[in-house]
């Protein structure tokens, strides 16, 4: 457009930066809290199904919700910060988490539990769709390590509610007061996140630099590509969040044994999620670590599918390995095609919101599968022929290539 002046370097982080620690601590609470809402679930649906008399089918709906509203969100995420800068859209999106999270005490049957999903999922969405745009500009020379930490700590969070809330109902708690026990480590980010991020810029004025035109990526195929591939990874992830508990729980393990399961997945992912971007940082393609993720998930589905009983942890570790590894290098990649920061974080929002929408159909997938087969091998199967595709895909992430992929108008 004639409008837009010659593209300019955005103002630096360090005109607006937040003091490392203070920085660190920050990235690290907001997102441990945008996990344990979805993954306390599984290990608790049993309970949660006998008390509100839901089916599988609309028990999938609290992993699948939520999980759609993540993908809205992230491509409205550009635009809302724009509107409220980034200090009001983290802590409001951690207010709405918040309250999501205290309204499940009400949880008595299956319309206020979904009401809640999509309180917490909607909260969720405006976070994820900013911090990684907000992690470029903070940190450009180490983007690829905070975002190893940022995935890390979203897999970590999601560790912490698959374990203690299945314990907190072990140790006599009430389901729903275990499930709405998340309210203060999102209350406690939240006062963090007002603290520390004061020192921001506001909401920001209509664009008028190159650098800040982000309309033209949904044209570009390489934007659906990313999004495709994220959204079939994730889905499962959605799907292990969603069936991996109730799943062990059919061969015996109790709901605090089938959390520690979903727990130690988690911890897996962020292992993976912190190392591999660090690994794979000194190389500009990351193709064979996301190669090396993607061979993880296939064995990990393999077994899931075929031997569920012959070494579970070990497999839920190479499992957890491939998910969160990739995860953290989608992520890295969709930063990695573009080098201004507004237009990167649009990229990352854009592929997040497509693939929450894709990854959010893995629970219910696998919910009618169980329903047709009477198991969840079939589930497990789908997804790994999932994983195949994304190899495919994969391959045609060359980093040499970026710059013509996402070239913008008029470059």
């Amino acid at each position: 457009m004639s409008s837009i002046a010659p593209a300019r370097t955005e103002a630096p982080a360090a005109a607006h930066a937040v003091p490392t620690a203070l920085w660190l601590a920050t990235v690290v609470l907001v997102t441990l809290n945008l996990r344990p809402f979805l993954t306390a679930i599984g290990p608790l649906g049993p309970q949660i199904q006998s008390a509100t008399g839901m089916d599988l089918s609309t028990l999938s709906w609290l992993t699948l919700l939520p999980m759609a509203l993540m993908g809205v969100g992230a491509w409205l995420a550009p635009a809302a910060l724009r509107r409220l800068g980034p200090r009001r859209a983290v802590v409001g999106s951690l207010a709405v988490i918040a309250l999501g999270c205290a309204l499940r005490v009400a949880g008595s049957s299956a319309a206020p539990l979904l009401a809640t999903a999509a309180l917490c999922g909607a909260g969720v969405a405006l976070v994820q769709g900013v911090l990684p745009g907000l992690i470029k500009r903070q940190s450009p020379a180490r983007m690829a390590q905070m975002m190893g930490l940022y995935s890390a700590a979203l897999m970590g969070g999601g560790a912490l509610g698959a374990q203690i809330s299945p314990l907190a109902v072990q140790w006599g708690l009430d389901w729903r007061f275990a499930l709405a026990l998340w309210t203060a480590p999102a209350l406690l980010a939240l006062a963090l996140a007002r603290h520390a991020l004061s020192t921001l810029p506001g909401p920001a004025p209509m664009a008028t630099h190159a650098s800040q035109d982000t309309g033209w990526l949904r044209q570009r195929p390489r934007t659906w590509l990313l999004m495709a591939c994220f959204g079939l990874i994730n889905g499962g992830y959605a799907a292990m969040v969603a069936w991996l508990a109730p799943f062990y729980q059919t061969h015996g393990w109790s709901p605090a044994q089938s959390g520690g399961l979903v727990a130690l997945l988690s911890v897996a992912q962020a292992s993976a999620a912190l190392g591999l971007p660090v690994l794979a940082a000194r190389h500009a393609d990351r193709r064979p670590w996301l190669g090396f993720t993607l061979l993880c998930q296939i064995i990990g589905l393999a077994a899931l599918a075929w031997w569920p009983d012959a070494a579970p942890l070990l497999n839920i570790v190479i499992l957890g390995i491939g998910l969160g590894g990739c995860f953290a290098l989608m992520m890295v990649v969709a930063l990695d095609h573009l080098p201004h920061p507004t237009q990167a974080g649009a990229l990352n929002a854009l592929m997040q919101g497509g693939g929450f929408l894709i990854a959010a159909l893995a629970p219910y997938v696998i919910a009618r599968l169980h329903q047709f087969t009477g198991g969840f091998g079939a589930g497990w199967l789908a997804q790994m022929a999932a994983v195949l595709v994304v190899c495919v895909l994969v391959s045609r992430l060359a980093p040499q290539r970026y710059a013509q992929a996402m070239r913008a108008p008029g470059g």
